[in-house]
């Protein structure tokens, strides 16, 4: 009986051993994220600093950067559709805003609900407060900008800049820039942490891969009585 069940417990064991070491490894994961999303959210806060020149502007390192920079929205944007919770359809203001220093970059101002979308905003001169971001939100779905309606439908900053005329260098605003416009900052809620879900997934299965591996040698040692 003995010889008949070796196999199977050990097939059992190290199926088990490896399910839980995915678990584990998970576990170790969300913790590394959560540092990760602590240091990005102790960053977003932080002190702005003068916007970086433009060759200094690294997307990998800059991102979250909290900057401030001085100058005047020219009026030029484009609109973003976007939907918040309890508020509805809305836009996203992405305005070009030229700094003193004559650079031109883009700034997400914030929402503005769909029907204030066509009343005529405030422009002109303005400091600016947010931080560095280049939203990734363009996928194999996302469809071109709506020619008759002038709304796109996620925040490109490349394909926005390309459209507008200016550098790509995209700044969220954390403060109100005027004209009504709400800001809607940056933060990490869009970032996905989904390692405690793949933990609990991983040590279940290992669970049930356990139970399955003891029904298994009840049911051959009845058998074999």
């Amino acid at each position: 009986m003995l010889r008949r069940m070796i196999v199977p417990l050990l097939f059992g064991l190290g199926g088990f051993a490896i399910l839980i070491g995915l678990g584990i490894w998970q576990v170790e994961r969300l913790a590394w994220k959560e540092a990760v999303l602590a240091d990005i959210d102790a960053r977003i806060v932080a002190a702005p600093v003068e916007l970086p020149q433009a060759g200094a502007v690294e997307r990998g390192r800059d991102n979250y950067l909290p900057v401030k920079a001085a100058g005047r929205f020219t009026g030029e944007h484009v609109d973003v559709l976007v939907s918040r919770k309890q508020i509805g359809a809305g836009v996203r203001v992405i305005e070009v805003f030229e700094t003193a220093g004559g650079r031109r970059v883009l700034v997400d101002r914030g929402f503005v609900t769909d029907d204030d979308r066509m009343k005529p905003r405030v422009s002109g001169s303005a400091e600016v407060v947010g931080n560095l971001h280049w939203p990734v939100e363009v996928d194999g779905f996302t469809p071109p900008p709506d020619g008759k309606t002038g709304l796109w439908f996620a925040r490109d900053a490349d394909a926005i800049a390309k459209a507008l005329g200016t550098e790509p260098t995209f700044i969220v605003a954390r403060e109100q820039t005027g004209g009504g416009i709400e800001p809607m900052p940056v933060d990490t809620s869009a970032i996905l942490n989904d390692h405690l879900q793949y933990a609990i997934t991983w040590f279940s299965l290992g669970a049930v891969w356990l139970g399955m591996t003891f029904y298994l040698l009840w049911r051959i040692r009845q058998r074999t009585v």
